[in-house]
C-alpha cells in the first residue's frame, strides 16, 4: 500500500487540478464549478490509486466488473439529481451528483479495506465542501468571472395559466 504522503499527494493534486478546471468553467459562466470538478477529480484518483498501487491485485477482474456496474448505476442516479422537470431550464444539482458518485467511490474503497485512502479522501471532501463554495465565489469576484447565462423560461401554455 502507498504511504500516507503519496496518497495525499495523488488525491490532493487530482482535487486541485479538478478544482482549477472547475474555476475556469465558473469564470466563463458555465453551470459547473470548482467544487463539482474537484470532487470528480478526487473520486477518479481515489479509484486509480487502488488499481495502480503496489497491491495491484487488490481488484480482481470480477471485482472490476462490479465496480463498473456500480459506477454506471450511480451515474444514472446522479443524472436524476441534475434533471429537473419544470418551466425553467437551469442546470442544478451538479455538486450533489458529484457527491453521490464520490460516495459510491468511497464505498468501493471501504469495501476493499483501503482505510488510508478513505481517511484522506474524506478529509479532502469535507474541506472542499466546507470552503470550496466560499473560495469559488471570492475568486469569481476577484478574477471578474461572467455571470451564468440564464435562459428565459418558456412561455406558459394555456393549461399552466391561473384561472382569472
Amino acid at each position: 500500500m502507498l504511504d500516507w504522503t503519496e496518497i495525499m499527494l495523488r488525491l490532493g493534486v487530482a482535487t486541485l487540478a479538478g478544482g482549477l478546471i472547475g474555476l475556469n468553467r465558473d469564470l466563463q459562466g458555465k453551470p459547473i464549478g470548482l467544487k463539482t470538478l474537484a470532487l470528480v477529480g478526487l473520486a477518479t484518483a481515489m479509484l486509480l490509486v487502488l488499481v495502480h498501487s503496489d497491491e495491484a491485485k487488490i481488484v480482481s477482474d470480477a471485482g472490476s466488473r462490479v465496480m463498473q456496474g456500480i459506477l454506471t448505476g450511480i451515474g444514472f442516479l446522479g443524472a436524476g439529481v441534475i434533471v429537473h422537470a419544470g418551466r425553467h431550464f437551469r442546470v442544478r444539482g451538479l455538486t450533489s451528483a458529484a457527491c453521490t458518485w464520490l460516495a459510491a467511490c468511497i464505498g468501493i474503497v471501504c469495501g476493499l479495506g483501503q482505510w488510508r485512502v478513505v481517511i484522506i479522501a474524506l478529509a479532502i471532501t469535507f474541506a472542499v465542501l466546507t470552503v470550496g463554495g466560499r473560495t469559488e465565489r471570492w475568486l469569481h469576484k476577484k478574477l471578474g468571472g461572467k455571470d451564468q447565462t440564464r435562459q428565459e423560461p418558456h412561455p406558459a401554455s394555456s393549461s399552466d395559466k391561473q384561472p382569472t
